[in-house]
């Protein structure tokens, strides 16, 4: 008997485990296309935990397991999609998986708190639970909004973190993902849940209609099913609809494939600049309009050192192409330390700059440095000085042809918010530098990968993403990938050169998102707190001791 009840007891931990797992399987290495189907149940198991197994008794006790369970999905769905930053820390890998891990330990509480009484009628007879067309397709609206409403906040607070949203899991769907350009990825992971959610309902309502022998009409499905339906029509129309006048844009990107610490040895520092010298001559032979170097390819600063500013000058002079290279860039007036991307025109005799504006915590500054030392302390000599952020999104425009680029450094492209700024600006082509060998030859690029084919779709953008190793593509706006560059097997960890011929808008169409941001999601964020505030209320008024009801299974 002791061992039923352990068993019992085990059983919502082990299913909240395994959605965790579930969720982590949705992104690289795991997301092959035999699984496309895994983002609609990932989180079935985490649902029927908190709303169909036996509940405690007291208030207190169910808001904590809520919770608890929500934070252990979380955090073993990081351990499992992060797994590749262990090539640089584990207790880093850990820690942060237990932290960003909590966002959705809020969603447990909201939904075992107040979805799970909201399904179940309150005070109804137990008969009536989870039978009423209106009431189940409330909660899983809520509860989907309730997930964009976290997903958002992790993106945002505390210089966020908004790597792989369950949205993303979607992108080799390419007509539906073009939902993204009016809600952004915040409305693909809304559909993920619901479809979830909805599962769980209508197989306990079947269950019980069975036992009751009064089927009726499942109109809250149906309906979900009918919403998925109706934005997969909408992309497909959307992808089929005529395009206006393009611009061709020739563009060759170096992927140097230097090994990180490399950029920090001086004995490498002439073997490094050139290689991509090398590399450049040969891709000028194909007459481009624009040739990209990645993130920081220039072991010193290139503005400001006389010996790599003329090796690169000296490549301009037999070329009409305009040069992006990614480099460290220092000012005096006023003083700051930046990731740059360097746009050098007319033979190099005059440069555009782009600071990055986004920095990476722990990568490129160390948080709260000098007011709590202990992290400075902890990160030691790996992040020796903290990067200055640039103002805000810039444009660099072409002097080869009438194009303007919207350039973003590293992870950038991860971000929604800051990429749509650019395009709101007037940009016709995302162009990211990068540089992902800080994690070897590990998952992250083809994950970073993957969150950057959303930032097309929400800003009707082509982009073209040049690596120092990694991967180096092109994708379309409709966010399909459709050139790579690449070696024997698929290998995407080489040197080599990326030719391509990229069909620019000459007038971008400027999309929804582009236009009004995060609007969803805020929409999702105010829903989920209205309805947190109400359900609180509502159980204040009808249990004023603060005793919570029977929960019934």
């Amino acid at each position: 008997m002791g061992r039923t009840q352990a068993l019992l007891r085990a059983i919502p931990w082990a299913l909240s485990l395994l959605s965790g797992l579930l969720v982590g399987g949705c992104f690289p290495p795991f997301d092959t296309h035999g699984l496309s189907w895994l983002p609609w149940v990932a989180l079935t198991p985490l649902c029927w935990a908190l709303w169909m197994l036996p509940a405690p008794q007291s208030a207190g006790k169910q808001a904590w397991r809520s919770f608890l369970l929500g934070w252990l999905c979380g955090t073993v769905s990081f351990l499992v999609s992060l797994f590749w930053i262990t090539t640089v820390t584990v207790l880093g890998w850990i820690l942060l998986s237990l932290v960003v891990g909590l966002y959705h330990g809020l969603w447990g509480l909201f939904a075992g708190c107040l979805l799970r009484p909201l399904g179940e009628g309150g005070g109804m007879p137990d008969s009536k639970a989870w039978l009423g067309n209106g009431r189940n397709l409330l909660v899983s609206l809520l509860a989907s909004a309730a997930w964009v409403a976290v997903e958002w906040l992790r993106e945002t607070l505390f210089s966020g973190f908004g790597w792989n949203p369950l949205g993303v899991a979607l992108r080799h769907n390419i007509p539906l993902i073009q939902l993204a350009g009016i809600t952004g990825t915040a409305g693909l992971t809304f559909l993920c849940v619901l479809g979830s959610a909805m599962i769980v309902i209508t197989v306990e309502r079947l269950r019980r209609e069975i036992q009751t022998g009064g089927m009726r009409p499942h109109v809250d499905f149906f309906a979900s099913v009918f919403l998925v339906v109706l934005v997969f029509g909408y992309g497909m129309k959307k992808i089929s609809s005529p395009t206006g006048a393009l611009t061709t844009l020739r563009v060759a990107g170096i992927q140097g494939n230097v090994p990180v610490y490399d950029y920090w040895n001086s004995k490498c520092e002439g073997r490094i600049m050139e290689g991509y010298l090398r590399q450049s001559r040969q891709a000028l032979a194909g007459n481009p309009d624009l040739v990209i170097w990645p993130e920081a390819a220039t072991p010193r600063p290139l503005l400001l050192d006389e010996i790599i500013y003329s090796q690169v000058k000296g490549l301009t002079a037999g070329t009409d192409a305009d040069f992006l290279i990614g480099s460290v860039h220092y000012t005096q007036e006023p003083r700051g330390d930046y990731n740059s991307a360097i746009l050098l025109k007319k033979h190099a005799e005059s440069a555009e700059i782009y600071n990055k504006v986004h920095l990476v915590p722990f990568g490129e500054f160390v948080p709260f440095r000098h007011s709590f030392p202990l992290l400075a302390w902890i990160v030691g000599n790996r992040v020796s000085y903290d990067f200055d952020p640039g103002k805000g999104p810039a444009l660099l425009e072409l002097d080869t042809k009438p194009v303007k680029l919207g350039p973003l450094i590293c992870f950038e492209d991860t971000l929604g918010d800051l990429t749509r700024r650019s395009a709101q600006l007037g940009a016709q082509l995302l162009v990211t530098l990068t540089n992902d060998g800080w994690f070897e030859h590990s998952v992250a690029t083809r994950q970073h990968l993957a969150n950057a084919q959303l930032r097309t779709v929400e800003t009707g953008l082509p982009m073209i993403r040049v690596a120092d190793t990694g991967v180096t593509c092109v994708i379309d706006p409709f966010g399909r990938i459709v050139q790579t560059l690449h070696g024997d097997h698929d290998d995407t960890f080489i040197e080599g050169v990326l030719q391509a011929q990229i069909r620019v808008p000459a007038h971008p169409v400027t999309t929804f998102y582009t236009r009004h941001g995060n609007l969803f999601a805020h929409t999702c964020l105010g829903l989920t707190l209205v309805a947190a505030l109400a359900g609180w209320l509502l159980s204040r008024k009808r249990n004023p001791e603060g005793l919570s009801p029977r929960f019934h299974t």
